[in-house]
């Protein structure tokens, strides 16, 4: 039985080897064509001073080459599968079960998602011989450009990591994983030394012949299709970690004439790079975020509505035109995302602000008056005597979700601070506005709660106070250590009846 199960085994191995090891040479050699199709290939970033370096005839013996290396090194090809279908296999209860048994279908299925992921495997293994400080394989390195040029296809999956973690090798000139992404060693490893001195490593630095190669590669990507385009400004994205690379590889000169690229898509991916952008060069951000808002297209304006916050908070002032132009859309997406941002004004001038919200809360759409409400708190700290009116205005809106809860903000406030609510409560008084919901709310929440307020409008009690619990509760300070928390969290349920 145990000998009808190895030959099951290894039968089904050898069957799902062979289907990868066939889509994986198709894939190899389309890729290898792809990528030599703009030739001549950038030259090696680490060279070997002992041997001269010997140019690939033409793409066609580039691409034998390739295949060439596939086949001979099938030892490589066994062990690059291995690692690829224990990633990618889901996950299995029995750690005994042989993946070629078990997921057999499931990896049939999926045999062209293997193929590419271990060509990008491969394609690694050919870079870090060719990036060898010792030894560089210049072959492998024509290899390993044009290879990652051709797999370099569009916006998803391997061409994003693992082809923007290629590229990075090359610009540090290092080979990959060989650098910076190593962890210091900490108590839980083997390897841990207490008395070790640790340097610590500040970041990444260009290579001179790597940020050649590297804007060779974005070249041409920049002037392919447009899911090249677009999985460029992904690479971007990423680069963006990376301060040192930035201005070597010109990525702002890229940026700059990206934002008129004819793909809106790819205008779309350029506003997730703006938060980023500005950090390293506020004026460049500044530039890149206007040339944006000229834009006429829908999905690129909502795009800019979804990222002005974080514009606000790194060119402040400067984003105020962004604002202004976004707020007189008729997109109600756009409308809506602006009146969450609305409370970014504060930070900047809060008159401003205010005025904003006053002029927002007679908009027409019941999304934009809806968002207005948790700014509310801020206001009334703010301006206590709300000279503006905003509260009478927002309390005799018709649409009842902003009704409900300006009812939650005043009840709350209610618990909190008397003074405050009797203020609130008598500015409506004086609008006319009806408080019956308000003291219905009230009433549910605590019988007969309302009627001291009530009395008191009317002239026939006093004030009523702020319950001494709830405000210990609203003032207590926040503890600054667990055993603070502890006894913070013990008299808080006693104080509120919550222990038996």
């Amino acid at each position: 039985m145990q000998k009808l199960w190895l030959v099951a085994m290894n039968k089904s191995r050898s069957e799902i080897s062979q289907v990868v090891f066939e889509k994986a040479a198709t894939m190899l050699v389309e890729a290898l064509e792809r990528g030599t199709s703009s030739w001549p290939l950038p030259q090696p970033p680490i060279k070997d001073e002992d041997f001269p370096i010997i140019q690939p005839v033409s793409p066609q013996k580039l691409i034998e080459q390739g295949l060439g290396l596939l086949n001979v090194d099938r030892g490589m090809f066994e062990y690059k599968l291995n690692n690829v279908v224990d990633l990618v296999v889901p996950h299995r209860m029995n750690l005994t079960d042989d993946p070629y048994v078990v997921h057999r279908k499931w990896l049939h299925r999926r045999s062209d998602m293997v193929a590419e992921r271990l060509i990008f495997s491969i394609n690694n293994e050919w870079l870090a011989s060719a990036l060898d400080p010792h030894a560089p394989d210049t072959t492998r390195w024509w290899l390993s450009i044009a290879l990652l040029n051709g797999l370099s296809t569009g916006p998803y999956g391997q061409p994003i990591h693992q082809g923007y973690h290629l590229l990075e090798s090359i610009a540090i000139g290092e080979r990959p994983g060989a650098w910076h992404t190593r962890p210091e060693a900490g108590p839980q490893h083997v390897d841990w030394n207490p008395n070790a001195v640790v340097p610590r490593l500040t970041g990444v630095s260009a290579h001179e012949f790597g940020i050649d190669a590297a804007r060779w590669m974005l070249e041409q990507l920049e002037n392919g299709s447009s899911e090249r385009r677009r999985l460029l400004i992904e690479w971007i994205r990423l680069l963006m970690e990376r301060p040192e690379l930035i201005d070597p590889l010109g990525l702002f000169d890229i940026l700059t004439r990206m934002c008129a690229d004819e793909e809106e898509q790819v205008a779309i991916q350029i506003t997730r790079c703006l938060a980023k952008a500005t950090d390293h060069d506020k004026a460049c951000g500044y530039t890149l975020a206007k040339l944006l808002m000229e834009r006429e297209e829908l999905l690129v304006r909502r795009a800019m509505a979804d990222v002005l916050t974080r514009l606000f908070r790194r060119l402040e002032h400067d984003a105020l035109p962004f604002y202004q132009q976004l707020k007189s859309d008729k997109d109600p997406d756009i409308l809506a995302a602006i009146s969450t941002t609305a409370s970014d004004l504060k930070y900047l001038d809060v008159e401003l602000w205010a005025d904003n919200l006053v002029e927002l809360s007679k908009h027409e759409l019941p999304i934009v008056r809806r968002n207005l409400v948790p700014s509310l708190r801020d206001y009334f700290e703010t301006f206590p005597d709300d000279t503006r009116k905003l509260l009478p205005v927002m309390w005799q809106d018709g649409d009842e979700v902003v009704r409900t809860r300006m009812r939650e903000l005043l009840i709350k406030m209610s618990d909190i601070s008397a003074v405050q609510f009797s203020s609130r409560i008598t500015d409506l008084s004086q609008q006319g506005c009806d408080l019956a919901p308000l003291w219905q709310l009230m009433e549910a929440r605590s019988k007969g709660a309302s009627k001291p307020w009530t009395d008191w409008l009317l002239g026939k009690g006093e004030m009523p106070e702020v319950s001494e619990k709830v405000q210990h509760v609203s003032t207590m300070q926040a503890p600054e250590s667990l055993p603070e928390l502890t006894d913070a969290l013990a008299t808080l349920d006693e104080e509120l009846g919550f222990l038996d």
